[in-house]
């Protein structure tokens, strides 16, 4: 047998004691530092991939070059290395895991028809999917609204889940949590992270220790950075490459110092801060870059408050939101249920690298300081469109008005001023509830917001039927600003002690003061742990909450991935009739439009409390800061300040929140009691999936005609045609939704034409296991704007995923459009903005757009998931240079495009645009390659990441 080369840094490998005697072995940063003095000034974060890659230094995927490149890292230097980090595990939620697992399916179903054994393909690092995307708020307001969404999920994804099944005895190394348990990022937080790791194979008496590192299919995935953890989130098609040995490679960063000083005002939320920060930072312009706090005020942070910081990374654009270990975070992991022994063996780890305790202003070497004085945060709220644009709490009330007759460039809803306040009635007829309760199978089916009133009274505990605005005529009356969602959801918030027990205190006051919610909200909780309601009981403080109508909705995601679920019918009509501009306040990352509800068009990020709050207040229009929150018993006014509860009443509740046994008891049912719905799942077993036939689960495209040499193809291409001309801040919600699916879409048609019902619908979000429905999807939000559609005379722009087809301008969905190009071998580009693919990690974006036969995207600026998702599916990411842009080209929509790259394929060249008019105009733009790296030019020139990597696997087997 050959001799494995030495390590070329051999004498870096280090022996560590912890306090109790035991020794562990670790590649040393200090020892390190001696040959690269610069190393100790490293930012925390740089430090902790600088391990990663010293220590897998094989001299082949990463080598000594590689680790001197990184130790010498430069604060502002040119970025143009790549740093190969092989990260210790990867983390899945059921949205982007199933799609995910499917690919897998079809590697090994190639693998087997090439003859070789499937178990060839087998995630090399721990993989944990959540399953925590799947229930929707159907039911709500009710003791039983838990046990019937739960039931309704597993009646709507029973396929999903059997495909789960199969994957966990399919696979050595994949573990599913069930539904029920909470939010991927709350699981990971309190459960995965061990803070550090030895290889499975280590079995010396001193093993190899190594600090906790990931990435996520899921943008959210940051808030791991609150504990120290590296890690961000990827694309589906990213962690699978990452399970598959593949290190993640990426542009050697910027890192972006917050220096956090000062503290909190009382009355000041983790909430408030947060999007303090986000805006602060999205401002900075950090997409791509690390951000690292530091200081005073980040020391005396609580680590729930920092994870909810970092889970807003995505929002404010950053790779991470990162925050150091130290004291905090021990006693963290202690009062979450890690054994002495992790505790004790995470803390000598930290200390020996010198990576422990809170960085001091001027101790290590950034990019750029930020500064922040913590006391300056004020109650905030953001919105009605994106996360980063934050709102004073007094201010709420008159922006909603300035943005309700403001034109849609300018973030508003282009509505005339005097409908403002218009209010119009709803049928007092509960009869449309009668039928729809009375029409199997329809057991979700939303209730009148009539019905909804009358029953109120009549709920177990639930008082809260005070009065909902009426008309002169007595009736119930809905209008513009009027709070039609108020959900606690979202992994941002609803992991965090402080701002959900000041939820529960808020809720408690305003019972006692007679207070009580506007019979047209709906209203629900959905935390991301059942940890929290066991505190919430303890602290006596759940009661209140459903005496609000906040009744335990589920554990997971809900409201803020786009399954709030529907609105009752009438109130459905009352929008789309009078074209009214409702609300949903909710305490999540996310409001981009049509997520949260396809007819909300103003979202609101907010704290639990103030969630709490603007439910018993009805409408966005009240100005929380000066005006009543509502009317008490005896018909007096109560303020915001009357029931908010003090910073010393929240501090005295937060002893239930951290109990060791708690956490241990809960986790330990994963394995021992994951629950009768989850154990009566029965999935096929063997090593390769049969493919049933299923409108949830199909054998994906993407290696159809595998050959191991991958077939040669010139990355330019000629006379493409326009599929669309985007604006700033197109999202991947906009291109491929989460939310429910319209009848009349192409997805829609697909799904009846295959047998499914409206009422079996479920969500683009659960049917990504299928790429006919999400190809059908892709850019078809309800809320999208194809600007090649010519404005109406008053300006306003037509909504919805349609082109016009070309030549001739035919209108028709893009899907529709897609597949006559295709058809007619017509490549086709799309053209945006800046920021163009901002929000979720949706690999799906990408998958979809190359489906539709979409050969590059040329924008002003790229989102980085979204980036390296296009490059990973082979599809062209281009960016204009300067001040150039499609509007500055004067694109209509009817010309033809040529993408033109001479000479070899290399990162960031220059490529060359050439416009072909209608007229027989012609001219050429210079474009920015966004193909970052070498490693990307690879999966390009093989058709993207998967082909790459299953050659790769083939090749070695």
């Amino acid at each position: 047998m050959a001799k494995e080369p030495a390590h070329a840094f051999a004498p870096m490998l280090k022996t560590f004691k912890t306090a109790s005697g035991k020794s562990g072995k670790y590649w040393s940063l200090k020892e390190l530092a001696k040959k690269f003095p610069n190393v100790d000034k490293l930012p925390v974060s740089i430090r902790i991939v600088l391990e990663s890659v010293l220590r897998n230094c094989d001299g082949q995927k990463v080598t000594a070059e590689h680790v001197e490149q990184l130790a010498n890292w430069a604060p502002n230097a040119e970025r143009t290395e790549e740093i190969p980090f092989v990260v210790t595990r990867v983390v899945l939620q059921d949205f982007t895991g199933v799609p995910l697992l499917a690919d897998l399916a079809a590697m090994r179903s190639v693998t087997a028809a090439l003859g070789k054994s499937p178990k060839t393909i087998e995630p090399l690092v721990p993989v944990d999917l959540v399953v925590d995307h799947s229930v929707m708020v159907d039911h709500y307001g009710t003791p039983k609204a838990l046990d019937l969404n739960m039931k309704l999920e597993f009646q709507r994804n029973n396929e999903r889940y059997q495909f789960m099944k199969w994957g966990m005895q399919a696979f050595d190394t994949f573990g599913v949590v069930p539904p029920g348990f909470g939010i991927v990022h709350q699981v990971n937080l309190e459960y995965f992270a061990r803070g550090v790791y030895k290889s499975a194979n280590d079995k010396g008496d001193a093993p190899v220790y190594y600090p906790d590192s990931l990435v996520g299919t899921d943008s959210h995935t940051t808030m791991i950075n609150g504990i120290g953890v590296v890690g961000w989130g990827v694309g589906g098609i990213e962690a699978e490459a990452a399970m598959l040995g593949q290190p993640v490679y990426f542009l050697t960063p910027d890192v972006v110092g917050f220096e956090l000083t000062g503290k909190l005002r009382e009355g000041v939320t983790a909430t408030d801060l947060v999007l303090y920060v986000t805006s602060i930072l999205r401002s900075e312009k950090v997409v791509g870059k690390f951000v690292e706090f530091f200081g005073p005020g980040a020391a005396s942070i609580a680590v729930p408050d920092r994870a909810t910081i970092g889970n807003m990374a995505p929002e404010y654009g950053a790779t991470m939101g990162f925050f150091p270990v130290d004291e905090m975070t021990l006693a963290y992991f202690k009062g979450t249920g890690r054994t002495d022994a992790e505790v004790e063996r995470f803390e000598a780890y930290y200390k020996a690298q010198g990576l422990f305790g809170m960085p001091a202003p001027g101790e290590l070497n950034y990019t750029k300081v930020v500064r922040l004085d913590l006391g300056s945060v004020t109650p905030s709220l953001a919105g009605p469109k994106r996360p980063q644009d934050r709102i004073d709490l007094g201010d709420l009330s008159t922006r909603f008005a300035e943005l309700y007759s403001k034109p849609i460039e300018a973030n508003g809803f282009n509505l005339p001023a005097g409908t403002l306040k218009t209010r119009h009635p709803l049928p007092d007829d509960g009869g449309a509830a009668a039928e729809q309760d009375a029409a199997a199978p329809a057991p979700g089916a939303p209730r009148t917001a009539v019905e909804m009133v009358a029953n109120r009274s009549t709920r177990e505990a639930a008082h809260v039927g005070e009065t909902a605005p009426k008309s002169p005529s007595g009736k119930v009356t809905i209008g513009n600003g009027d709070v039609l969602i108020a959900a606690i959801t979202s992994c941002t918030n609803t992991s965090n002690p402080s701002v959900l027990l000041a939820a529960g205190l808020l809720a408690k006051k305003a019972v006692e003061a007679g207070l009580t919610v506007k019979p047209h909200v709906k209203t629900s909780l959905a935390p991301g742990s059942r940890i929290v309601t066991e505190y919430l009981e303890k602290a006596g403080l759940l009661p209140y909450l459903e005496k609000l109508g906040f009744y335990l909705a589920g554990y997971g995601c809900t409201t803020c991935i786009g399954n709030a679920g529907d609105l009752a019918p009438e109130i459905n009509e009352a929008i789309t009739k009078n074209n009214l501009v409702g609300a949903a306040v909710l305490s999540g990352n996310r409001n981009f439009e049509a997520r949260i509800h396809p007819n909300l068009k103003a979202n609101f990020l907010a704290s639990p409390p103030l969630v709490v709050a603007y439910a018993i207040a009805g409408n966005v229009m009240v100005d929380l800061m000066t005006q009543p929150v509502g009317k008490g018993r005896k018909g007096q006014d109560v303020y915001l300040g009357d029931i908010w509860p003090s910073a010393r009443e929240i501090d005295e509740n937060l002893r239930y929140a951290m109990n060791a046994k708690a956490f241990r008891k809960n986790y330990d049912q994963i394995k021992d009691n994951p629950g009768k719905l989850w154990s009566s799942i029965k999935g096929t077993t063997g090593q390769v999936y049969d493919w049933p036939e299923s409108t949830y689960i199909a054998e994906p495209p993407f290696f159809e005609g595998f050959k191991m040499e991958p077939q040669a193809a010139d990355a330019g291409f000629t006379g493409a045609r326009i599929m669309a001309l985007f604006g700033d801040s197109i999202t991947t919600d906009h291109i491929s939704p989460a939310g429910s699916i319209k009848e009349s879409s192409p997805a829609g048609i697909w799904l009846k034409a295959n047998g499914v019902s409206k009422a079996d619908f479920n969500s683009y979000g659960s049917r990504r296991g299928n790429h006919e429905v999400m190809m059908r999807g892709t850019f078809a939000n309800v809320r999208i704007k194809n600007l090649m559609i010519p404005a109406a005379p008053d300006g306003s722009r037509e909504e919805g995923g349609v082109t016009l087809f070309q030549p001739g301008g035919e209108k028709m969905p893009i899907y529709d459009a897609a597949m006559k190009y295709i058809g007619q071998d017509v490549p086709t580009i799309v053209f945006g903005g800046e920021e163009y693919g901002t929000g979720s990690s949706r690999d799906w974006a990408a998958k979809g757009t190359q489906l539709l036969g979409i050969k590059a995207v040329v924008a002003r600026s790229f989102e980085r998931i979204h980036r390296a998702n296009l490059v990973g599916m082979g599809v062209l990411p281009l960016q204009f240079r300067g001040a150039d842009s499609w509007e500055s080209l004067g694109l209509a929509g009817d010309e033809k495009i040529d993408v033109v790259i001479g000479g070899e394929l290399k990162p960031q060249m220059d490529v060359k645009l050439v416009v072909h008019r209608a007229d027989g105009g012609q001219q050429e733009v210079a474009v920015r390659l966004r193909i970052d790296t070498p490693i990307e030019v690879d999966y390009y020139k093989h058709g993207g990441i998967l082909p790459f990597v299953l050659r790769q696997l083939l090749a070695e087997a």
